[in-house]
């Protein structure tokens, strides 16, 4: 996979200790990378860390809150990474009402912070910052946003997602610019914007497929507070195959841009197909085919204010990386499900989290995408 790029690469990894970050971890191990850790301890609803015995297995783990300048800056020199993967986030929009300064403080200067470190190392190296698809200015439009479309936020969440991109995009123009070095020879900066993504092992707070499965197996009834929003739902491996082909390719990406080529060292959406853009109650339908159970409408007309459609285009990312999704709406559901069901049932969750990077891994060469040969 990623023609056999992060094989011995050194990867700087911030947020493993978190849902996607374990994902990631895992899938990178399972590469051949040598990977340093960077993340706060795991909070108590975060098992899948555990589950999988990653502290065991990784090069280094630092446990160090993204503000930790000092902290950053040795573990970073440390490790002397090839490529740096900075997915470490607040990422619960109903939790940055509660905590809006901390939010920011982590979204927006934890990001600032990272990419300081990258450029007090002095060292050559890829970059791919982890933002959300809701960095955007959302108009509810039904179209999907594109890089191109303005950055904004309504809520602290959202808001600290389009200040991170006008972070990176500020380090990048003003320190990692061709001018910096040549070829392989530099930092190399872009920036990712995923969909909503599910997947087994994530316990947050506050988002669809935890709640469904904690009401599931307390044998209550689903509450959905907002039935009819619109997400672009995707497996958790659908954007962690796009941030590691970002990372590739761009270490290998050709000084271009004067001879007017695009530039990969700018922001990509990494998002589903039109078809899995679906309602919540779609959503929580499709699963409860798998595993049984009833939903009721638990809307507040007092709730705080979360977006009510939210698409993402993908035609950069298609043309420019070869990226495409692999799982359709159905295949993410019942996936996400199976791994619940074999956590429940006393399964080896590492086994059956590697068996579906697996199978993720043969339907994405049956399809024929590029980075899966």
């Amino acid at each position: 996979m990623f023609n056999n790029f992060y094989q011995g690469k050194r990867v700087f990894l911030t947020g493993h200790t978190g849902f996607k970050g374990s994902w990631l971890a895992e899938w990178l191990l399972l590469l051949g990378a040598e990977v340093h850790g960077y993340a706060l301890d795991p909070q108590e609803h975060e098992k899948l860390f555990d589950q999988l015995n990653l502290s065991e297995r990784l090069a280094s783990d630092t446990r160090a809150d993204l503000s930790d300048r000092e902290s950053m800056q040795k573990a970073l020199e440390k490790a002397h990474p090839e490529v740096v993967l900075h997915l470490a986030a607040q990422p619960l929009v109903r939790l940055s009402y509660e905590i809006p300064i901390d939010t920011f403080n982590t979204n927006v200067m934890g990001t600032a912070n990272l990419l300081d470190a990258v450029r007090l190392a002095g060292s050559p190296c890829s970059v791919v910052c982890v933002t959300s698809d809701k960095c955007y200015e959302n108009k509810e439009w039904l179209n999907g946003y594109r890089e191109t479309d303005p950055m904004g936020g309504h809520d602290p969440y959202s808001a600290s997602k389009g200040a991170a991109e006008l972070i990176i995009a500020s380090y990048r123009n003003s320190f990692f610019g061709p001018e910096s070095g040549t070829g392989e020879h530099r930092v190399r900066v872009a920036s990712a914007r995923a969909g909503n993504v599910i997947g087994g092992g994530d316990w947050a707070a506050d988002r669809i497929v935890p709640d469904c499965i904690r009401a599931l197996r307390d044998g209550a009834s689903i509450p959905v507070r907002n039935k009819v929003a619109t997400r672009p739902w995707q497996h958790v491996l659908e954007p962690l195959s796009g941030y590691l082909w970002l990372g590739a390719k761009l270490h290998h990406q050709e000084d271009n841009t004067a001879c007017g080529m695009a530039t990969l060292e700018s922001g990509f959406n990494f998002g589903p197909k039109l078809s899995s853009n679906c309602t919540v109650s779609e959503l929580v339908e499709e699963l409860i085919k798998h595993i049984d159970g009833k939903w009721v409408d638990a809307s507040d007309a007092n709730a705080s204010h979360e977006a009510g459609k939210l698409n993402l285009a993908i035609d950069k990312a298609h043309h420019l990386l070869e990226w495409q999704p692999v799982w359709d709406f159905a295949k993410t559901v019942a996936m996400t499900a199976s791994w619940y069901q074999c956590e429940e049932n006393s399964g080896n969750v590492q086994e059956n989290t590697v068996q579906q990077i697996a199978s993720y891994h043969a339907d994405a060469l049956k399809k024929g995408v590029a980075w899966a040969s």
